[in-house]
Parts: structure tokens; sequence; C-alpha cells
């Protein structure tokens, strides 16, 4: 297929391009570099199937010309805020990076009558519950600005779906570490021990228990569900059974950079507003369609660290 990949110089989208080329598949890339790093797709520029452009998705003449010229078979939507604290501060973040990047291009997708679509979803759409989330869990109460960007744009999502006959896959992602990645609790753990080996400040009190996912399981489980699904409309969470808490994380982190550092919580149940402490994934759905992660959480969050390391 001739495939458009938003976001696609970023963490996940990378790696998507990937496994994406090995497919036989025409890649084009429209990412406009604030998140994505080029760095990231240096070994793919110059094939013969695959194209970058930079170019910001919320200019929509732009993606209008886009569109024209490549005439795409499937478009895999990825580009969003990645920084929920951010979001946080300033909800124009989320409004336009998240959402408006979505309707941007629903709308290319609509007027160039393209019918496939796959979209990267989060599990911050649940909001906060002790519950196991099903895909058919509700209501849905986000309570980041990021997990609301996402929410309304599976709602956009599911109206182009019905009105304009296109056939969509939504995968709810956890927490997905692995190489290339630029954000998140390894990436800060790090960061802040290169800058004061003696002492790791956590933010909050350290039991934040979450599932974490290695992104080359990531992509198998988003390319396991687009072959193997046929519904107009399929929606899948992605993870595994098993989680992490936060303090495992910090103690892996000093262990692989061979430090002897103290651990200081700032205290409370969570690291900031709109985080949330703690969620389980119910992948029954997934697990019965025939796909399961192959690395468990702690060695997922313990790979990534080496990665991020050298290792």
């Amino acid at each position: 297929m001739n495939i458009l990949i938003t976001g696609g110089a970023g963490f996940i989208g990378s790696h998507l391009c990937d496994a994406l080329l090995k497919e036989n598949h025409k890649i084009v890339v429209v990412d406009n570099l604030i998140l994505g790093r080029i760095e990231n797709l240096n070994h793919l520029i110059g094939l013969e199937s695959f194209h970058f452009i930079e170019e910001d998705i919320l200019h929509i003449n732009k993606m209008r010309e886009i569109f024209k010229a490549h005439s795409f078979d499937m478009v895999f939507h990825l580009a969003a805020n990645s920084d929920i604290q951010k979001g946080g501060k300033d909800p124009e973040v989320d409004y336009n990076l998240t959402f408006n990047t979505t309707f941007s291009v629903l709308q290319c997708m609509k007027e160039f009558e393209v019918k496939r679509l796959f979209f990267a979803s989060t599990s911050a759409i649940y909001g906060e519950t002790s519950e196991n989330l099903t895909e058919d869990f509700g209501p849905l109460q986000p309570v980041s600005n990021y997990g609301a960007g996402k929410l309304a744009s599976e709602a956009f999502i599911s109206a182009f779906s019905a009105t304009y006959n296109i056939q969509t896959w939504i995968t709810r992602f956890p927490n997905v570490v692995g190489e290339r990645f630029t954000h998140g609790v390894i990436f800060d753990f790090i960061n802040k021990l290169k800058a004061n080996p003696q002492e790791l400040i956590v933010l909050g009190n350290g039991e934040q228990n979450k599932p974490y996912l290695y992104v080359k399981d990531l992509i198998e489980g988003i390319l396991f569900v687009c072959n193997n699904t046929h519904e107009r409309f399929n929606v899948y969470n992605l993870g595994s059974y098993s989680r992490t808490k936060v303090k495992e994380i910090a103690q892996m982190v000093i262990e692989e950079m061979e430090l002897n550092a103290s651990i200081k919580y700032t205290g409370g149940d969570r690291g900031w507003i709109g985080d949330v402490p703690e969620f389980k994934y119910d992948l029954s759905k997934i697990n019965e369609l025939g796909w399961v992660a192959k690395i468990n959480s702690n060695d997922s969050v313990r790979i990534a660290i080496q990665k991020a390391l050298g290792k």
C-alpha cells in the first residue's frame, strides 16, 4: 500500500516506519519535528520506498497538497502531543496537537476518499479508576487534557468512519518504552541522575503502578490488529498484564547506571495533575484474537534503560 504516517519521526512512529517498510509498503512521513527527530529516520532517507516531508499537519492546505500528490491507501495517525505535563499547563497544546491534528487528517481523508485509518489512542481516555479496563468500559472521564484530546479524536473518528465509510483501527497504548524515546519516567530519571548522581528526586510516593510495553511488542501488536480484524470499526487495548511501580523503575535505573544514589520522594499518590496513579488493562479481546506481548512490564523497563544507556 501507499501509506501516510503522521508523526513518523517520533519514538513510536519511526519504529512503525521500519516495520511497514519490511512489509514492502511505500511510506510518506509528515512530521513538523517539534517532538520528532530526523535522526530517527536517517537510516531510511534515500530509500526509494520512503519519503519524508517536514510539515505541520495543522496547515490544512499543505496537507491537501500532500494527499493530492500521493494518493494514499491508508493513514497511520500517530502525531500528537506526547508531553502530558506540558498539556496540563496549557490546554491549547492538546487542543491543537492532539485533537486538531486528528481533525485535519480526517478532513483530508474525506476530501481525497482515503478509506483506511489507524489511530494511536491511549489508556488516558479511561480516566482514573481501579477497575479492569475493557474496550467498552464507561463512562469515559479522562483527567488529563491529553486524554481528553485523544477521546475527542476517537469520537470524531467514529463519526467519520460511519458517515464516510472509513475502515478504522484504534489501539489504546499503555506506557511504551524502548530505544528512541524522548520523554517519560525512564528518560527523566536518567537525566536527573546524570545531573546529580548522589540523589534521585521522584515525583509522588513511588507507588504509581502501571503496565509498560516494549516498543517492538507494541508495533507488532498494531500490525497484528490491522492485519487480522476486518470490521468497519475496530478497537483494542494493547499491553501486558504485568505492571511496574515507579519506585522499581527508580531502583533499576540506579542499578543500570551503577550508582549508589539515594531516592527522595516528593510525596502524594501521583506525579502531577492529570497523572493516573495506576491502571489495569483487560486484554482478553486482543489475547483471544491471537496476540500476546512477548516481554513483560519489568523486562520492558529494564531493556529500555539498557538501550538508553547504550548497553
